[in-house]
Order: C-alpha cells, then sequence, then structure tokens
C-alpha cells in the first residue's frame, strides 16, 4: 500500500540522517527517484519553494512528497493527498521524536563518554559530506541538467542561473548587514522572472 510505502520511506530517511535537513538531501534523491515519485529536477525546484515557505525544510519535502505520491496513485483524491502528505510527514518526524526522548533521558549520564564523544567526532564530518554531495547533485541539475558539454556555454540559461548564484552566495556572506534568506529568495525569484521574460526562456 502507497501510505505504508511513503510512511517506511520517510522514516528510514528520517531515521539515517543526521545534521539537519540538507543532510537528509541525498536520502531523499535515492528514495524518491529510485521509487519514480519524483524527478530530480521536480526536487531541486521544490527545494527552491520550500526555502520560501514556513516550517522545516524535512517536513515541507515530507509534506510535499506525500501529497503529490498520495494524490497521483488515486486518482488526485483529496482525501489520499491528504493521507499521503500525513503519512510522509509521520514517517520522517518520528524516528527524532523517538531518539530525542531516549536522549535526553540518557544524555547527562553519558555526555562524557568516550564512545559518545567518538560518535559525534565521525557524525559531523559525515554530516557536512552529505550536504556536500546534495549541494554537487543540486548544481548538476541546475547547471548542467542534460549532461555536460559545450553546448551548455552558447545558451542564456548557464550564464543566468551562475550569475544569480554568485549574487546569492555574496549576498549571504555580506557581512557587513546581515541578510535575511527570505529577502534573497525573493529577490532571485524577481530577477528569474526578469531574464525569462527577457530572453524568452
Amino acid at each position: 500500500m502507497i501510505l505504508l510505502n511513503l510512511f517506511w520511506t520517510f522514516f528510514k530517511i528520517g531515521l539515517f540522517t543526521f545534521g539537519g535537513g540538507y543532510a537528509m538531501l541525498p536520502l531523499i534523491q535515492e528514495q524518491v527517484v529510485s521509487n519514480g515519485w519524483l524527478t530530480e529536477e521536480a526536487i531541486v525546484n521544490f527545494i527552491a519553494v520550500s526555502e520560501s515557505t514556513p516550517g522545516p525544510f524535512a517536513i515541507n519535502i515530507a509534506t510535499y512528497v506525500g501529497s503529490q505520491v498520495g494524490g497521483a496513485n488515486y486518482g488526485g483524491s483529496i482525501l489520499y493527498t491528504i493521507l499521503g502528505s500525513a503519512a510522509a510527514t509521520l514517517g520522517v518526524v518520528m524516528p527524532s521524536f523517538i531518539v530525542i526522548l531516549i536522549v535526553a533521558r540518557f544524555y547527562m549520564q553519558f555526555k562524557n563518554s568516550h564512545t559518545v564523544k567518538g560518535l559525534m567526532t565521525g557524525l559531523k564530518p559525515a554530516a557536512i559530506g552529505l550536504i556536500a554531495a546534495a549541494v554537487v547533485t543540486m548544481a548538476t541539475t541546475v547547471f548542467i541538467p542534460n549532461g555536460f558539454s559545450f553546448v551548455v556555454f552558447k545558451g542564456y540559461e548557464f550564464y543566468i542561473s551562475a550569475v544569480i548564484f554568485a549574487l546569492c552566495a555574496f549576498l549571504v556572506f555580506y557581512k557587513r548587514k546581515k541578510i535575511p534568506p527570505v529577502l534573497i529568495i525573493c529577490i532571485s525569484a524577481v530577477l528569474g522572472i526578469a531574464t525569462g521574460f527577457i530572453f524568452d526562456l
């Protein structure tokens, strides 16, 4: 049953993700794409949308995938769209809920343990590695969606994406004044719409 499949898939994603929402991107890409639920491009598009909507990234993307898959498998039924969202969202938050309860109970007893310190030492760089892998995958999807070739450099899309990326990176790391991420997203959206009209993309 698709609802159980959604719950179990996102339960596994939530269980084996360390380092926050972005660290789960490689797992989400692997599971969602391999099941044929969404394409790489659709995931990247939704990541952009989820950054400008309220709530944690992990819950947003689980809700989105659940609604798409639940509705699609039952002829666009509103009921199964809601149930699909609920199943995926419950699946992704349940492991954290259980683990945090256990950690809160025993952490103070074992926080100075060599095993716990070693565990955290190993998990931190692993989380960074997962996030880096997700960044590379998303960058490939955005900049060279059809694979690398010199044809990529002949179109406007590559240069527009590169300029918007560079501008957003500059605004994020601009140290004189902290610019809210939502404002950066809004700026990039306006630039994207403008260039779409100008270059008829």
